[in-house]
C-alpha cells in the first residue's frame, strides 16, 4: 500500500515541465505574430525541482499583458484556475533574423554608412525590432560606443545625431491661417531631428517650443 501511495503522489502534481512549455509556447505565440520573416527561440530556465504545486484541472494560462515589453531576458507568468495558484517563469528571448553586421571596426562617435555594412543570418538576443535590417535606418544615427567586426548593430547601439545644437541660430516657422510666419531663435538646448526644443524668439524675446524641422527650422504653434 505505501508503493502505491509513493507511485500516486506525482500524479497529483503539476509536471514541472508542463510549465516551461507553457512560458515559451506564450513568448513564442505574441513573437512570430509580430516579428515577420525573424524566427523567435524561446527557453525557459529549470524550474526548483523542490516544486510542488497541485495538478491543474484545465488548461494553464499565460499572463502577460499586451503592453509588456518583450527584452532578452524576462519573466512570464503561468495561472491555474482550479485549484488557484500562479508561478513566474524565467525566461531567456533570442531572435533568429537578417540584421545588419559591421564589415571592419568603428570608433566611439562615427556614423556607419551602407558601405560599413553587410546583412548576415544571425542567432541574436532579444527581439528582432532592437536590431537593424536596412541600410537606410543608418541615416542619422551615429555609434554610442567603438564596435568590432562582425559586430551586429542594434538600436541600443546607435544614438540619433544632434540636428540643432544649444545656442545656434535657428528660423522659427509658424502657421496661421493659411500663411506662414517666420521669426528668427536661439535654440536652448540640443535637439535630435523630429526632436522638440525649446527656443528663445530674437523679436519677442520669449520662449516657445517647437519641433525640427531641419538643421536650421523648428516649427512652433501659436
Amino acid at each position: 500500500m505505501a508503493a502505491a501511495g509513493a507511485r500516486a503522489e506525482p500524479e497529483s502534481l503539476q509536471p514541472v515541465d508542463a510549465l516551461r512549455r507553457a512560458a515559451e509556447n506564450l513568448l513564442t505565440e505574441r513573437l512570430r505574430s509580430s516579428d515577420g520573416d525573424a524566427v523567435p527561440h524561446v527557453t525557459a530556465s529549470a524550474l526548483d525541482p523542490r516544486l510542488r504545486l497541485q495538478r491543474c484541472t484545465g488548461e494553464l494560462q499565460g499572463i502577460m499583458p499586451a503592453a509588456t515589453q518583450v527584452s532578452a531576458n524576462m519573466t512570464v507568468g503561468i495561472r491555474c484556475a482550479a485549484p488557484a495558484w500562479t508561478i513566474y517563469v524565467h525566461v531567456a528571448v533570442e531572435t533568429e533574423l537578417k540584421v545588419l553586421v559591421m564589415r571592419a571596426a568603428a570608433a566611439r562617435n562615427s556614423s556607419p554608412a551602407a558601405t560599413d555594412v553587410e546583412l548576415q543570418l544571425r542567432r541574436v538576443p532579444g527581439i528582432a525590432t532592437s536590431y537593424l535590417t536596412h541600410a537606410d535606418q543608418l541615416s542619422g544615427r551615429h555609434l554610442k560606443t567603438a564596435v568590432s567586426p562582425g559586430t551586429a548593430l542594434s538600436t541600443d547601439l546607435l544614438a540619433a545625431d544632434i540636428l540643432v545644437k544649444r545656442g545656434q541660430r535657428v528660423t522659427l516657422v509658424a502657421s496661421v491661417g493659411g500663411l506662414e510666419v517666420r521669426a528668427q531663435g536661439e535654440a536652448i538646448a540640443d535637439a535630435t531631428a523630429a526632436g522638440r526644443v525649446r527656443v528663445l524668439n530674437l523679436s519677442s524675446r520669449k520662449i516657445v517650443e517647437g519641433q525640427v524641422e531641419s538643421s536650421d527650422r523648428v516649427r512652433v504653434s501659436l
